[in-house]
């Protein structure tokens, strides 16, 4: 209930009155018939104007409520859905969110017609004498149409994915429960003003910058927030944001540390659980703990301690005031230790010295011997990388030798 009225604050709604109810779900309400009158009378009390559910309603639960309340009656799905379409700014958050709204509609189009035809009630919008096949139909047509435009941007995603490789740089991806802190360890990274907000699913499009530490260049990505239930069309529609973390070489998955043991432990589940659902749970991870300005040091420990059995690599951080940023940057090399140490000595020419400024702004250079008319540069990166600097060497007429480990 906690979560429900965290969306409903986030959708823009002012609370007035909450109601519960343990038992088996009423195929005409969802919840029982004297419910459905306690809800009148505090519609009459309070002057609601809507009613938000936590289950999921069917259409016919939704038309009944509306008919028997006045109100219009939603489950979580179109209250997260509002959600997204109040946060959503680029192009293709607003088109993935159409998307799952049609996908929505053509899922439920028997029932909405058949209960348009009926009666017109609040939340329902009026379909005419639409026939099912009719109305079926001019769904497909519009998801065929948003489909071919997110093809598009998907494409283009694809080719700057491609595009990062080529240049050697390691992408590391910002994952986590939403408002869990993950904009703002994104901006102190970076040095960036990503939006950050109390709200829920304020990061609704990835956001990627370059981010420079120890000579070594990464590629930090900030994506949308998880959350308990996610509804399976939300995480196909957003497909093509999510996919920016199945490509990435690290994810840093982060929690709210502040909060109690349970609901961490929940939603550091929830995450991992989404994280194998859209297909990158072989990437390797770091769990940064944020919010420890708000705890005290024993808390902090008392909480690791009874969750060190379910999370994975765990590092404290506060990234509103910058604490052990050094520790996650060392944490991330660490991870990301797949780097190779070579050497190569090509002559000096018009055409090769271009290329060895190239390799000191790509690779993290270690040592340049300049000897009469060549030059010897030892230098380190990631195997791909690598592979292509020797490619080059080899046309310079050059000499490349990798460097073994710890030589």
């Amino acid at each position: 209930m906690e979560e429900l009225r965290n969306l409903a604050e986030a959708a823009g709604y002012t609370i007035v009155a909450t109601i519960t109810q343990i038992r088996r779900a009423d195929p005409r309400y969802q919840i029982g018939a004297g419910k459905v009158e306690e809800i009148k009378m505090l519609i009459k009390e309070t002057g609601a104007e809507k009613l938000l559910f936590d289950n999921r309603l069917k259409p016919s639960q939704s038309y009944n409520l509306a008919k028997a309340t006045g109100i219009e009656a939603i489950d979580r799905f179109k209250l997260i859905l509002e959600i997204f379409t109040k946060n959503a700014h680029t192009k293709e958050a607003k088109l993935q969110i159409q998307l799952a709204t049609l996908e929505y509609e053509r899922a439920h189009a028997k029932q909405r017609v058949r209960l348009a035809k009926i009666a017109e009630q609040p939340g329902f919008m009026g379909l005419g004498g639409y026939a099912v096949d009719v109305f079926h139909e001019a769904i497909n047509r519009q998801i065929h149409t948003i489909l071919s435009k997110l093809k598009k941007i998907r494409e283009k995603r694809s080719l700057h994915r491609t595009r990062r490789t080529e240049l050697g740089f390691l992408s590391i991806s910002l994952a986590g429960y939403t408002s869990s802190g993950k904009s703002s360890l994104f901006n102190s990274l970076t040095d960036e003003n990503a939006e950050v907000n109390a709200s829920l699913f304020t990061t609704l499009s990835t956001t990627t910058r370059l981010f420079e530490f120890l000579n070594r260049k990464f590629l930090l990505t900030d994506t949308v927030g998880f959350i308990d239930r996610l509804p399976i069309r939300l995480i196909e529609a957003f497909h093509s944001t999510l996919e920016e973390t199945i490509y990435s070489d690290l994810i840093i998955l982060v929690l709210d540390i502040s909060e109690p043991v349970d609901i961490i432990e929940k939603k550091n589940n929830v995450c991992l659980e989404t994280i194998e659902r859209i297909g990158a749970s072989g990437i390797p991870l770091i769990t940064a703990l944020n919010k420890i300005d708000s705890v005290s040091e024993r808390e902090t420990q008392q909480k690791l301690e009874a969750l060190k059995t379910q999370i994975k690599n765990p590092l404290f951080i506060s990234a509103l005031y910058k604490t052990n940023l050094d520790l996650l940057k060392d944490t991330i090399l660490l991870r990301l230790e797949g780097y190779i140490q070579a050497s190569f000595s090509i002559p000096i020419t018009v055409k090769t010295m271009p290329f060895i400024s190239w390799i000191h702004e790509k690779t993290t250079v270690k040592e340049t011997k300049y000897e009469n008319d060549s030059v010897k540069v030892i230098f380190e990166a990631n195997p791909l990388f690598v592979k292509r600097v020797k490619k080059r060497v080899q046309e310079f007429n050059g000499e490349f030798e990798t460097i073994p480990p710890n030589l």
